[in-house]
């Protein structure tokens, strides 16, 4: 497809095509001096019914990029873009050339360059030309200028970049305003000749993606001595305080038919008063209805499934109390949840003032916390074991605080389930909590405290609902083997945590997290065996068991600092390794050739993600689909911050994983957005439903 033609000037090709693209590499002199700054450039003449692409593609497509080899103490600047078109496929709307285009750069010629030798620049060009299908194309091209002394006249160069720039946008000379209102902006533009009836045509083009619906209309009214244009919010929107940049493109028609480009840099002003705040109403409520389901799901997520051990075990205790009690046991751990939500929002609310990108489960990235956690549910294991006990409160966990009531035990768990649930996305969760993280504080908390009131919701309902209760087992012998075994999921708990802390700082924070937890076992059984000791020995007892607990916590932090600075990721393909590592740059290639692309965002503490990954995405059916039908398997890793995942997930009004996506062969399809609890039939039903149109 690239068979290239060359022209040499001075044993140089300048010149190279394709089938669809003739490319030049010009200049705007014939000669330079040393210490000149000159413009070159990159013209394309690209044949009827083909385009290239602008700096912002649009809605697919690639942008035209050069790469320059120049003499040591040379540099060229960036690309200067042309006022690019808009082209329409359908509902695909691109921003690019067609025709011809001239893409300029400066260069800045060395100091060191030699009289009378000649100064090389060659180029390496790389574009995406397209009709219905698109072609990924490269050049070389290189070009020779004598060096002359400064008494000689450099001569004109090619007439061509005169022509490029007189193709630029240039500065706006009207004062131009940004406001949102709702979902939409309004860019009004002051200026009385823009009111003109030569004025056939006001477009804006938005220079990166997302920033605005690139498909949708943009009307146009005259109010007072502007004009305004109102733009529909995109996938990326920005907020109150950053700049919408772009190129404002007016068309005219004074005999001749032209269309000229001014640059748009414009900060958003503050969101206009009433109807943000009325279409947000609406939103939230939808959103913490959303988050009051997902939280009642969560319950039967596996990330969740320790603690329910533990819940079990204390609804088993408390339905034996008066009704009073019971109902207030359920009150006190509704409370544990709900504190902790509050507490965790807050934090997020903090992160985001700071400009952090974070996401749901993004306390896991850290670790540290998970090594925490790990110990956490060690201990618990080891108080339902048997091992050691504070009180006697059956559920081991705030038991310290527990007096005769055991509220604060209660309580204590809702804190407990509420740390072990933040991994976990249940179904209605991603849509709600990608409201959330894109909402003012107010609004934001309000969907966490209806995340976590779903999370406690059905232990309260038991807790007031005496009916059920009678349907509960009496106590006995048998509680106390049952609390036993129910130790083990805690167990369970603690290795997984300990496999995810490896993934982030490598083999070496086995050691670390072992030998914390054998510190933990040691200061728990030294605990247990002399606290009806006497008071000397139980002094001496608790400060061993205090120096082990502070030596497992001190030693956990410093080692898992220094392990996770070393870790080196390794993304080299196995044959079991049926997925790439992701990037955006991966994707758009992909994406750009027309192949299908399945994207997994994954995390290594999200078992939700490794369940899928195991029940459906990695049986041989799925397999075999994905290799028949040439579809490529890339596997986006959030376990580690990473704001690249991030801001991908936000695109999708998700904040967190997983998030599963299917493009379909072809360049202009529209991902598919599957569930977050994966079947192979789910899979293959959406990959063969989409390959033949029905989505």
């Amino acid at each position: 497809m690239l068979s290239l033609i060359g022209l040499n000037v001075h044993g140089a090709s300048f010149e190279a095509a394709t089938e669809q693209v003739k490319a030049q590499l010009i200049a705007s002199v014939n000669s330079v001096h040393a210490g000149d700054e000159i413009l070159i450039g990159v013209n394309q003449r690209i044949i009827p019914h083909w385009h290239t692409y602008w700096k912002n593609a649009g809605d697919s497509g690639l942008p035209t990029k050069i790469e320059y080899d120049l003499p040591a103490g040379s540099s060229a600047g960036e690309i200067q873009w042309a006022t690019p078109n808009l082209i329409r496929l359908g509902p695909v709307v691109n921003f690019g050339y067609d025709n011809e285009v001239t893409l300029l750069s400066n260069l800045k010629i060395s100091k060191d360059a030699v009289v009378g030798s000649q100064f090389p620049i060659k180029a390496k060009v790389n574009w995406l030309v397209c009709e219905e299908a698109c072609i990924p194309q490269e050049v070389e091209l290189a070009l020779e200028l004598p060096v002359v002394d400064l008494n000689t006249d450099t001569g004109r160069g090619s007439p061509l970049i005169e022509q490029a720039r007189a193709n630029l946008p240039i500065p706006s000379p009207w004062e131009i305003t940004l406001k949102q209102h709702g979902d939409f902006l309004t860019l009004r533009i002051i200026g009385d000749e823009l009111k003109s009836p030569s004025i056939q045509n006001i477009a804006f083009y938005p220079e990166e993606w997302g920033r605005v619906t690139h498909n949708a209309e943009q009307p146009r009214k005259i109010v007072d001595d502007a004009v305004e244009l109102q733009l529909k919010s995109g996938d990326s929107p920005i907020t109150t305080g950053n700049r919408l940049k772009g190129i404002l493109a007016i068309t005219e028609n004074n005999g001749d038919i032209s269309t000229r480009g001014y640059i748009v840099d414009v900060v958003l002003d503050e969101v206009a008063p009433n109807t943000k705040a009325e279409q947000s109403d609406l939103v939230l409520s939808s959103a913490m209805l959303l988050a009051l389901l997902g939280g009642i799901i969560l319950n039967l997520m596996p990330c969740v499934f320790p603690v329910l051990s533990i819940k079990a075990l204390s609804l088993l205790k408390h339905a034996q109390q008066s009704p009073t009690q019971t109902k207030l046991q359920g009150l006190a751990y509704t409370a544990g949840i709900l504190v902790s939500f509050i507490l965790l929002g807050v934090l997020l609310i903090l992160l985001k003032a700071g400009g952090a990108q974070i996401g749901w489960g993004f306390q896991f990235q850290s670790p540290l916390f998970v090594l925490i956690v790990a110990y956490l549910m060690f201990a618990v294991g080891l108080s339902l074991s048997g091992v050691f006990s504070i009180g006697g409160s059956i559920i081991g966990v705030g038991s310290s605080l527990t007096q005769k009531s055991g509220y604060s035990g209660s309580f204590f768990t809702g804190v407990l389930a509420t740390i072990v649930a933040t991994p976990c996305t249940a179904p209605f969760m991603g849509a709600a909590l990608g409201f959330a993280l894109s909402q003012p504080p107010f609004a934001l908390l309000a969907v966490f405290i209806s995340l976590g009131f779903g999370l406690a919701l059905p232990y309260l309902l038991l807790s007031y609902s005496p009916s059920l209760q009678r349907y509960l087992p009496k106590p006995g012998v048998w509680m106390n083997r049952l609390k036993q075994a129910m130790a083990f999921p805690m167990y369970a708990a603690a290795v997984w945590l300990v496999w995810v802390l490896v993934q982030q700082a490598g083999v070496n924070s086995v050691v670390i997290a072992l030998g914390g937890m054998v510190l933990i076992g040691f200061a728990a059984w030294l605990y247990e065996t002399t606290k009806f000791s006497g008071i000397h020995t139980q002094r001496i007892s608790t400060g061993f068991a205090i120096l082990a607990l502070m030596t497992a916590l001190l030693g956990g932090y410093f080692g898992i600092e220094t392990t996770a600075a070393g870790v080196v990721e390794n993304n080299e393909n196995t044959a079991e390794k049926n997925y790439e590592p992701y990037s955006a740059e991966r994707l758009r290639a992909l994406r750009a050739e027309g192949k299908p692309v399945f994207v997994n965002f994954t995390a290594a503490w999200c078992i939700s993600c490794l369940v899928n990954e195991k029940v459906a995405l990695s049986q041989s059916s799925v397999k075999d689909e994905f290799k028949k039908r040439g579809i490529t398997y890339l596997k986006g890793d959030w376990t580690n911050r990473d704001a690249e995942i991030t801001k991908i997930l936000s695109e999708f009004g998700r904040s967190g994983v997983p998030l599963y996506l299917y493009y379909p062969a072809g360049i202009n399809t529209s991902p598919e957005i599957l569930p977050q609890i994966l079947t192979p039939e789910i899979v293959l039903q959406t990959i063969t439903a989409k390959e033949v149109g029905m989505l």
